[in-house]
């Protein structure tokens, strides 16, 4: 069936609307726990916190914002176009949120006393806007435009040359806050690549269902006109009767297993059901293959 306008303009619509959730979480995150605690974990806003310290007189916001175009116009210039609008909108975006909580929420001390709780706070906030971005094939720009320019001239794999860059940020951490401020920033860049890893392996995770049931040209309609996925269908021999039997796989989201899952309990409660966790699928049906 041909999608039409309103189907794409409402996925436009939601797409531009996580990805402005995203940005959001990922300033607050930031300035509410990682700024008022000298925490520069890595990236644009922590290099921007470095800077802030020799330069007070510049708005936090401001120095994100300047920092931003900054490495697009690099980007720009060593590497060509290759960021999408979702990116520049992204880096854009978080510096001016940064720059109205400055002005909105103003804070001249941490919101606790423990710093390692705050960071942790600050880490899940952060990191799961950070997801919110990769998964809509965005980021924040910043950092990860430096190592798209290393692996350019360097050879370096993208994730490697991510984290030299934030090693580097992590040291002038450690030179202008301090050695424990420094590991406090180090332990923050380790907490948001698993942070960021578990949010997007969450937000993916799909249903690898294999079924053998007697009931299985039903089983096939329920699959193809109700839950609206495809299936395979091959035959197999059972080893104990020596009968031929099919058996319908299929990969379906969390909410269509539940629906398939309770058909199959009224229509054959006899019927073996197999169920794997599937972290990525790509191809018709489900996410672009780009």
């Amino acid at each position: 069936m041909k999608k039409g306008r309103g189907f794409y303009m409402t996925k436009i619509f939601r797409s531009f609307l996580l990805l402005t959730l995203g940005s959001f979480l990922d300033a607050a995150g930031f300035y509410f726990f990682m700024a008022p605690n000298d925490i520069a974990a890595g990236g644009i806003n922590g290099l921007s916190l470095i800077f802030n310290t020799y330069l007070p007189q510049f708005p936090l916001g401001s120095l994100v914002l300047i920092m931003s175009v900054f490495f697009l116009s690099l980007g720009f210039i060593l590497i060509g176009a290759v960021f999408g609008f979702k990116t520049i909108y992204c880096s854009i975006l978080i510096p001016l949120i940064i720059w109205g909580l400055e002005y909105l929420y103003p804070l001249t001390a941490p919101m606790g006393n423990d710093t390692l709780v705050q960071l942790v706070f600050g880490v899940l906030i952060s990191g799961t806007g950070v997801a919110l971005l990769l998964n809509q094939n965005a980021s924040s720009g910043g950092t990860d435009i430096g190592s798209r320019i290393l692996h350019k001239y360097y050879h370096l794999d993208l994730g490697k040359g991510l984290f030299i860059i934030d090693f580097f940020i992590t040291i002038a951490a450690a030179i202008t806050f301090g050695f424990e401020k420094g590991m406090y920033a180090l332990l923050g860049v380790l907490l948001y690549s698993l942070v960021i890893d578990a949010v997007i392996a969450g937000f993916n995770v799909s249903k690898h269902v294999i079924i053998i049931t007697r009931e299985s040209k039903l089983l096939k309609q329920f699959i193809i006109q109700d839950l609206q996925r495809g299936a395979t269908i091959y035959t197999a021999q059972g080893a104990y009767t020596g009968e031929d039997r099919e058996v319908i796989m299929t990969i379906l989201g969390r909410r269509q297993f539940i629906q398939l899952r309770d058909y199959i309990k009224n229509l054959d409660p006899q019927a073996f059901i197999s169920v794997q966790n599937t972290h990525e699928v790509l191809g018709e049906g489900f996410r672009a293959l780009e």
